[in-house]
């Protein structure tokens, strides 16, 4: 910490670093401090990985307000690229309206995401919502008050 600066552009239509790749990767130019030189270029700059969103244009907001006025006709799903619900809510009016309900909730929470697997773009970094998730590289502390198996 604090032997290397890295200052990375953030593109100003997506809010994310500028070079994000699909796989949530950007590759950026930092500066060691002085006196410090890299051994594998000799030099004192080198590229660093950084995480970052990759996102393909679609609008958090755009899609939330697409749900909540044009919902019941699927414009939502039509936006996000699922074409199969979009026409499935259109010829439902929205499932009885209870589809439309149901993807307000879904879009907002952001449990939902674009069909090609991007996020969202939502300017100034705004309200993500991440799910926590449990799988094998998970460790559940026992607890005391849990019975033995």
């Amino acid at each position: 910490m604090g032997q290397y600066l890295c200052n990375p552009e953030i593109d100003p239509l997506t809010q994310q670093l500028k070079g994000c790749s699909r796989n949530n990767i950007a590759n950026t130019i930092c500066i060691a401090a002085e006196g410090i030189q890299c051994i594998d270029s000799g030099n004192n700059t080198f590229l660093k990985e950084i995480p970052c969103l990759w996102t393909n244009g679609y609008s958090f907001e755009t899609s939330l307000l697409l749900s909540v006025f044009l919902g019941m006709f699927g414009a939502d799903r039509f936006y996000l690229g699922y074409p199969a619900i979009g026409l499935f809510k259109l010829c439902t009016l929205g499932c009885m309206f209870l589809g439309q309900i149901l993807d307000i909730i879904l879009i907002a929470t952001q449990s939902i995401g674009p069909a090609d697997g991007s996020h969202y773009v939502i300017n100034y970094f705004g309200p993500k919502s991440i799910p926590l998730k449990l799988d094998n590289d998970t460790y559940r502390m026992p607890q005391i008050d849990w019975p033995e198996l």
